[in-house]
């Protein structure tokens, strides 16, 4: 049975009306984003009807992530058939639902890949999750950097209050929820970045220690632990970066790859696996989702989500576009100074 009565409120008034207007970011050829990407806007007669178990969600904000980049390169995990309509998260409120667990006016994010660069998403009810009313630019981030930093913390390793662990990049998105999410549960952090004038930012986010990654490191860590090195270390950088982590672990330390943006691969010397007998583990939050049951898929969001409307866990918005300013937007998204994500507002 088709649900509308909801959109009588003056917000799902405005989201029906808006389905007479489609905008899309869309690209035919893999390459360089701000090269192969295009907008599109689509005046649309009779919006696409439904099919049974389906809804219709309105986009409010879609972000610009490193995996989107990668994904419109054609050098991600997942390679789709072109054309295709970038967007790895986002959030929206239902306009039209023909499901039993999905009502009009719920505000929903995405556990599977449908495309998020547009105004309107059509999709199965089973492949959104209903959250709470937060604010809907924290609500289109949800999907991937706090579960992200949520399984780093939880999956690989029993921490307890006052352990410590040890991540590079910590100014990233997933390093900014680690830092806030291991404040939650009262574990500390060193924080590893590559500018000075990080530091006290990361501070003021409730981060035990902040380092620049360099020679030094292993040392200072070693100064600050004693005795008790971190026993899991967060890789988001590759390179010597992740050799520093694997130096600066406990004996038996884990060590989790969930990032390469230096580019560079992980050799790892032979005495870190025989003498220190550190594991090592890779991390990709779409499996994580894919492999787990939905129930502790919805619980770890609902968490999430509670922490974001306690005001325990925020990701930082650097500028906001509209989806017709694409090119400037992926531009932005590319620059290495940001002070948070860049967000496509199809609101």
């Amino acid at each position: 049975m088709l649900k509308l009565s909801a959109a009588s409120t003056h917000k799902n008034k405005k989201y029906l009306l808006d389905i007479m207007k489609h905008q899309s970011v869309i690209f035919h050829d893999f390459g360089k984003p701000a090269t192969v990407l295009t907008y599109k806007d689509e005046e649309k007669l009779v919006p696409t009807p439904l099919k049974s178990g389906e809804i219709r969600v309105c986009i409010n904000f879609a972000p610009i992530n490193p995996a989107d980049l990668n994904y419109i390169q054609g050098n991600y995990g997942i390679r789709p058939e072109l054309p295709a309509i970038p967007g790895v998260e986002s959030a929206g409120v239902v306009s039209e639902s023909t499901s039993e667990s999905v009502s009009v006016g719920d505000q929903v994010i995405f556990i599977t890949r449908v495309g998020t660069w547009q105004s309107e998403v059509i999709c199965d009810a089973e492949e959104v999750i209903i959250i709470p009313d937060i604010p809907a630019q924290q609500a289109a981030m949800l999907k991937v950097n706090p579960p992200t930093a949520l399984c780093l913390l939880e999956n690989y390793v029993d921490l307890t209050a006052g352990d410590y662990i040890i991540q590079n990049a910590a100014n990233s998105g997933v390093g900014q929820c680690v830092i806030q999410i291991a404040k939650i549960l009262g574990i500390k952090t060193i924080n590893l970045v590559r500018r000075e004038e990080l530091i006290p930012e990361l501070l003021a986010l409730g981060a035990d220690h902040v380092l620049l990654d360099d020679e030094s490191t292993v040392e200072k860590v070693r100064e600050i632990c004693g005795d008790h090195l971190p026993k899991l270390a967060c890789n988001a950088v590759g390179g010597d970066s992740a050799l520093r982590l694997m130096d600066a672990i406990a004996e038996k330390g884990q060590h989790v790859t969930f990032g390469a943006m230096s580019m560079r691969s992980l050799k790892v010397p032979n005495k870190f696996l025989i003498f220190k007998r550190i594991q090592l583990h890779g991390l990709w939050v779409t499996k994580w989702i894919e492999e787990n049951d939905r129930a502790t898929v919805e619980t770890a969001y609902q968490r999430l989500a509670k922490w974001v409307s306690e005001g325990k866990l925020k990701q930082a918005v650097d500028t906001t576009y509209k989806p017709e300013d694409i090119i400037q937007a992926i531009t932005h998204a590319t620059e290495g100074k940001r002070s948070g994500k860049i967000l496509l507002d199809f609101s």
